[in-house]
Formats: C-alpha cells, structure tokens, sequence
C-alpha cells in the first residue's frame, strides 16, 4: 500500500517533468512559476504521504541535515529553487502554489519545513501565515530575524549586499521601514504555537553569522512563554557551518514523534 502511494504521488509529479534519482531515491522536477521544483519519494511511502520541505539549500550538508534519514523512514523531501527569497511576500505566493501543487498530488495536508541558514526565514514566515498546514519546524542555524542577518544590527556580521536585497524584495521604503517591521520569525510565533506547531532547533554556540542569542534563543524563549513545544540542540565549539549533525537521529525521531497527520493516519503510527 505504501509503494502504491509513493508511485501515485511521484507519477502524478512528472506528467509535464524529468525523472532521475536523489541521494539514492527516485526524484520527479517540474516546475511551479517558472521555478524549479523537486520531489523524492522514498521507497516506501508511509501511510499518508508524509513529507518534509527544505526551503533552502537541500543540497548542502545533506545527510547531516536529515534527508537521507527520513526518506529511509518513509517520507517524500521536497523543494522549490527560489534562493534568497528572505521569506518576502512574493516569495510566499509562490510557496502556495507549490504546497497547493503537492497536496493535490497526494502528499500530506501538514507539512515538515526545514529551515537551513536564511532558509529560516522562509520556513518561518510562511508556517506563520499557514499554520494548519504545517506540523514540525527543524531550523539549522535558522535566521529568524533579518535585522540581525542579513542586516547585521547585532553582533553578527551581516551582509551589506543581501541586506538591501531583503529590503528591495519586501518593498520598504527606507532601512527605517525594515527596522520598524514586526513580521519577523521571532514576532510572529502565536499562529504557530495555537496550531502546536512543534520546533526543532540545531545551533553552534559559536556562529558570528546568524548569532544565537539574536535568533533561536529568542524563538525559544518566546515559544516557551506561548506554550509551544521547542527543543534546541547546541554544538558546542561549532560556528555556522557545519551544519546539521553528524547522526542526525535525534532531528528525525523528534519530528517522527510530533508531525501531526490526518486522524486516519495517526492510528497507523
């Protein structure tokens, strides 16, 4: 029955798309405006079809970052190539259409976002505007607040460039404008938290690029006072690469335990 669905969903992916294979999986791309986009299937698809997005960089880091593992326990891995999007609203319309593209294709009305790096923003800014239809966030060495990276206003290093990319793409007026916005990751954690979303964080203690004490230890605090469930794992001595873990188990038994299905398929678990 697994196998049968896997086929059904990666099938119904490549009718206008290529086939090849990922890390050892068959892989279906197409594309969702003009983007292009992507699916795994695992070799035998759990009931359901459930299924993990990685918004950023699913290319690196990859089996420390938990792919591999999850499509050996039987979920689809996903992805849409839109980098450095900074989770700006025309990025988001396009991450609709591209749920909206797999849920009609089978694959599980909540999904598993990953948020690698500035992959943070995108992950978070989206499950804040579709809460329903997300269960588990895993963010390695997530951005969750663009003020400190790409802007820098804290004791990262920033990036001058991608700063005024983010502003460019979110429309502000002035750097003032982006200072003042309170779409955030870290100001928009209540949808997330009303929906028991649950959080998984990976962090090096010692990253100058996304420093923790301006991003995950801010989610984890505030997550915490809402009532969310949030577990950070720390990498002592580890800056911002590498990413991910070495064995990246205790990442995958934690989103195994809380990714919240149909009710029809939580009685197969």
């Amino acid at each position: 029955k697994g196998v049968s669905a896997k086929m059904d969903v990666l099938a119904h992916l490549a009718r206008d798309g290529a086939t090849d294979t990922w890390h050892g999986f068959p892989r279906r791309s197409f594309a969702i405006g003009g983007k292009a986009a992507w699916v795994a299937g695992p070799r035998q698809a759990l009931p359901g079809n459930p299924w993990a997005w990685c918004l950023e960089f699913p290319d690196a880091f990859t089996d420390r970052c938990a792919a591999p593992m999850l499509l050996d326990r039987g979920y689809h891995y996903a992805h849409l190539s839109l980098f450095n999007n900074f989770g700006a609203p025309g990025a988001l319309r396009l991450f609709d259409a591209f749920y909206a593209h797999l849920a009609a294709a089978g694959l599980a009305r909540r999904a598993v976002l990953i948020g690698i790096s500035r992959g943070g923003l995108s992950a978070y800014r989206w499950a804040a505007a579709n809460p329903g239809q997300v269960s588990v966030v895993y963010g390695d060495a997530p951005v969750c607040d663009f003020k400190s990276w790409p802007g820098g206003k804290g004791r990262g290093c920033g990036s001058a460039d991608d700063w005024a990319a983010c502003q460019r793409l979110y429309g502000f007026a002035d750097e003032a404008a982006a200072l003042a916005y309170d779409g955030n990751p870290v100001d928009t954690l209540e949808p997330l938290a009303r929906a028991g979303v649950a959080l998984i964080h990976v962090v090096g203690d010692d990253d100058t690029v996304v420093p923790v004490a301006e991003n995950t230890a801010v989610v984890e605090d505030r997550y915490r006072r809402l009532g969310g469930t949030v577990t950070v794992i720390h990498k002592a001595g580890t800056g911002h690469h590498p990413h991910g873990l070495e064995d990246p188990t205790p990442v995958v038994d934690f989103i195994l335990t809380h990714d919240r299905r149909d009710p029809a398929v939580e009685s197969h678990r």
